[in-house]
């Protein structure tokens, strides 16, 4: 089976450096599997991405070395198996609130006696090889986004689910979820209000006891940087959508001056 390259970085004590595909369209994500990440994500929640464009999105990354994952829409097994039978290797889950939650979310990663996933890889056989099927529940990564209050209160619940690979922060939400409105400093892919600093510190503290690895939602290289240097195992760089408004915007800015 073809090695899921973040599993390799993760074991080799690295860290991974993450993009974010929410333009659908597989000319975008190839450009962006070819710039040196080590991972890409088809943003599927907040992205502009429906499931057919996802998969030609699949083909394109899977000319590169950049492994392939997904943001599903929500913790619904339809999208999960979907999205790893066209080949996805890893899959993000929105919103895991519980430790009940977090089960369904593994369950459908999994193929029995693991979990209850269904046998179709469509287009994942030919991406990963023949030996898909025996290979695959200890290939794919589960990633569960802990975003909210109720999941800071069931941290350890959600962290101890067997088959559970990694926990991603996403930022944003935890930050509204603790109390900051939208659009402020406090609510911000870069957080700055005390209690979402010290909830991300509580998150990446279970995490370490609990064995598993960790990842977040960034908005720049430094960001990721940063991250690094605090403990997280992933760091995602701001989105294809981010960094072609923000490119397009200096070079105006340059041309104009």
């Amino acid at each position: 089976m073809r090695k899921n390259g973040v599993r390799e970085i993760w074991e080799g004590g690295g860290k991974v450096v993450n993009g974010w595909l929410a333009i659908p369209d597989s000319i975008s994500a190839e450009v962006m599997a070819r710039s040196g990440l080590d991972s890409v994500t088809i943003d599927m929640q907040h992205g502009l991405v429906e499931y057919q464009a996802a998969v030609t999105m699949l083909q394109a990354i899977s000319i590169t070395d950049a492994t392939p994952m997904a943001r599903v829409p929500w913790n619904d097994p339809i999208p999960i198996m979907k999205m790893l039978d066209a080949g996805a290797y890893g899959i993000i889950c929105p919103m895991v609130n519980n430790r009940e939650e977090c089960e369904r979310f593994v369950g459908a990663c999994r193929y029995a006696p693991a979990g209850y996933r269904s046998f179709g890889p469509a287009r994942a056989a030919m991406y990963a090889g023949a030996d898909y099927a025996a290979n695959a529940n200890s290939s794919v990564i589960t990633m569960a986004m802990i975003e909210t209050a109720e999941a800071m209160e069931n941290l350890e619940a959600i962290m101890s689910v067997e088959g559970l690979d990694a926990v991603y922060v996403g930022p944003t939400d935890l930050s509204i979820s603790l109390g900051h409105a939208p659009g402020t400093k406090g609510a911000s892919l870069e957080p700055v209000a005390d209690n979402v600093i010290a909830a991300i510190d509580e998150i990446l503290s279970m995490a370490a006891k609990k064995g598993i690895k960790t990842g977040i939602q960034c908005t720049s290289g430094d960001g990721v940087r940063d991250k690094f240097q605090k403990g997280f195992d992933l760091g995602t760089i701001a989105g294809d959508l981010r960094l072609l408004a923000a490119g397009a915007a200096a070079d105006i800015k340059a041309a104009r001056s």
